[in-house]
């Protein structure tokens, strides 16, 4: 994988990668390899998380190399897009789910055998998407997105996608989370293990988030994103603004909010997940 990496460094610094007859097979390598999992964009390293920028650089310097092509078939079923990231066909050997109703899933994203995507979702490149999960309806998972085992992101769930800089982090939702319905994480947010998100939670890296149970407030900084504890349940909330003339009206600012750890009864409530799959 080292030489992959070189080489893919080396044409991302070339002014005419486009000329040069070696970039597009070197890619095409790169892409089999980002599809299979094999790479990817982030990776879990003890407990900290890991960029690959050069993941980044390549997947870039697919769209440099691409060119406009008109894909699908008829006219209900057109695209035109960069050749170098078609849409992804599944066989009934990956054993993935794409239940009927206009989903998307780009090359150069991993999906492992026993996830299950609800119509109409959408995988953009570079994301890693692991075992057990569902993406439920109307549900995006963004460029370089990583998403663990037995994740569920109900319908209408977003999470956001990153590309540049190619040392930013993506969003990161790790193992046995549950992202409500109408749900927004973006800005390289990182969600530990078995948290809960409930329904309409926005995460960003200028959102605070309010812990009740332990009295901390968790913020970004300029080195880490905000970062979601494991086994949190998270819900919206508000918070007053007391500055006039907001003061003065009453106003209050929307801000998430962890009211509870995960517990038996959280677990109950949720425990239905597994006859879905």
């Amino acid at each position: 994988m080292s030489s992959l990496k070189s080489a893919i460094e080396r044409l991302a610094s070339s002014g005419e990668v486009e000329r040069d007859p070696e970039a597009r097979p070197v890619f095409l390598e790169f892409r089999d390899q980002l599809t299979h999992g094999k790479i990817r964009a982030a990776e879990k390293v003890g407990k900290d998380w890991v960029v690959n920028a050069w993941v980044k650089q390549g997947i870039l310097l697919g769209f440099r190399l691409g060119e406009l092509s008109q894909m699908g078939s008829g006219s209900c079923l057109s695209f035109v897009d960069k050749d170098t990231f078609p849409a992804r066909q599944f066989t009934v050997a990956d054993s993935v789910r794409i239940v009927p109703g206009g989903s998307s899933v780009r090359m150069g994203c991993y999906v492992a055998p026993s996830v299950i995507c609800m119509p109409p979702m959408f995988i953009n490149v570079g994301a890693y998407v692991d075992e057990g999960t569902m993406v439920d309806s109307h549900a995006l998972v963004g460029s370089c997105a990583q998403i663990g085992k037995r994740v569920h992101l109900s319908a209408a769930a977003q999470i956001g996608g990153v590309m540049e800089p190619v040392n930013a982090a993506p969003v990161i939702i790790e193992d046995d989370v549950l992202v409500g319905g109408n749900c927004g994480v973006y800005e390289g947010t990182l969600v530990r293990a078995r948290a809960v998100l409930g329904a309409g939670t926005i995460l960003t890296r200028s959102t605070p988030l309010y812990d009740l149970v332990r009295g901390e407030i968790y913020k970004a900084s300029d080195d880490k994103p905000l970062e979601v504890p494991e086994d949190a349940v998270v819900v919206p909330g508000s918070r007053a603004v007391k500055k006039a003339p907001a003061a003065d009206w009453n106003l209050s600012l929307y801000t998430p909010v962890i009211v509870k750890y995960r517990d038996d009864k959280t677990d109950r409530r949720i425990e239905l997940e597994n006859w879905l799959r």
